[in-house]
Order: C-alpha cells, then sequence, then structure tokens
C-alpha cells in the first residue's frame, strides 16, 4: 500500500503556483505602467499565454490587484504573530518584529508600492479587508507597546498613535530602497531598530539647559 503524503495535492499546488506567476507579472507591469495602463492581455503577452488562461484563474484585474494588496499585510502578520511566540523582553519582541516585517517589506517591494499607489482602484469591499488587515497589525503592535509600558520598560504617551507611526517608518522603506544602493538591507534595518529605540525606550535625564536649547551637562 502506497502511502499518502499529507498537504496540498499536485493539482493544487500547480494552480497555486500558476496564480503567483500571474500575480507576480500583473505587479511588474503594474509597478511600471500603472494599474490604468495595464491591461490583461499585456499580462498575457509577458507570461506568453492566452488571456483565457488568465481568466482561468483572475475574474478579473481588480482581483488580481487585490491579491497582491494582501502580499505584504498577510506576510507581516503572520511574521508577527511567530515573534510574539518567542520568549525574551518587549523590547526583544519589537526589534525582532521590526527585523522580520521590515525584511518582508523589501523582498516584497513591488508588491508594497503597487498597493499602497493604487489602493485606489481597489473595489471597496477588497480595500477594506487589506485595511482591516492593516488595522489588525497596527492593534497587535500597540499591545506589544502597552505591554512594555506598563512594566517600565517603554516610555510613550500613546501606543497607538506610536505603533502606527512605527509600520509608517517601515513600509515606507518599500518607497525609496534601491537593490545595490547606497544602503545595504541589514543598514537600513539597523538604522529603523536605532530609530524606533530612540522613540520607545526611556529617554535619558539632562540636567539644566542654556538659551538655545543646549544642555549644560553631559549625558549620565
Amino acid at each position: 500500500m502506497t502511502a499518502t503524503r499529507p498537504g496540498k495535492s499536485l493539482k493544487a499546488e500547480l494552480a497555486l503556483f500558476k496564480r503567483r506567476r500571474i500575480r507576480d507579472e500583473a505587479s511588474h507591469l503594474f509597478f511600471r505602467s500603472g494599474y490604468e495602463g495595464t491591461t490583461i492581455d499585456a499580462i498575457a503577452e509577458q507570461l506568453q499565454v492566452t488571456k483565457p488562461f488568465i481568466y482561468s484563474y483572475y475574474k478579473n484585474k481588480g482581483e488580481i490587484l487585490y491579491d497582491i494588496a494582501e502580499v505584504g499585510i498577510t506576510l507581516s502578520l503572520e511574521a508577527l504573530e511567530e515573534c510574539l511566540l518567542t520568549k525574551g523582553s518587549s523590547w526583544d519582541q519589537l526589534k525582532l518584529i521590526v527585523n522580520q516585517v521590515a525584511r518582508i517589506i523589501i523582498e516584497n517591494q513591488e508588491h508594497i508600492v503597487v498597493y499602497q499607489r493604487e489602493e485606489k482602484n481597489l473595489e471597496h469591499t477588497l480595500a477594506r479587508q487589506v485595511r482591516e488587515k492593516r488595522s489588525l497589525f497596527d492593534h497587535r503592535l500597540a499591545e506589544i507597546l502597552i505591554q512594555g509600558h506598563s512594566n517600565g520598560q517603554f516610555d510613550i504617551e500613546d501606543p497607538v498613535l506610536t505603533a502606527t507611526t512605527i509600520g509608517g517608518m517601515m513600509s515606507w522603506v518599500a518607497f525609496w530602497y534601491q537593490p545595490g544602493g547606497r544602503w545595504s538591507e541589514a543598514e537600513i534595518i539597523t538604522h529603523l531598530i536605532r530609530s524606533i529605540e530612540r522613540l520607545v525606550l526611556p529617554r535619558p535625564r539632562f540636567a539644566g539647559t542654556h538659551v538655545g536649547g543646549k544642555s549644560g551637562a553631559t549625558e549620565q
């Protein structure tokens, strides 16, 4: 008797592979030419398939855009939840989240830029679904900040606003990161973590200030 391996069938795996190829090629075209400037015909031509082939996996161009829009936030949420399972302080968990999510954003740069730029072209219900996932990410991040604030590790006035700020700092990397450019992926992530450290950790005390805002004492 032949043992069957658990998991998806070969047919399902092939279907998923084909959907991803369509999605990724469409993302390249949306990134270069814009959503409205890209047709299903253009996507099919790039993949060297027929237009009906595309429609056998996606009912329309808007559904492809939704699939692209979901990539970054879905992976980021999964990474966040995995980081929360690790042992360590709130700051250790936050650093790990920033490290993992920033890498996801850099690796999926085109998808994220396309979503941010073309969100207006998403069908209303689909756009709301993506925003709800983004809100969930911010909410889960805020919970870490609240926990860190309650145990004295973080010094923040508004955890929800701070969580949104941190999320925005990471997301914005997708718009200016250049592979092989001035800053490496590791340098960018290190800079993000240091910036967030200044944002959430208690600030050192300074004794007295002179006119013009210069400190009258060295940092303790």
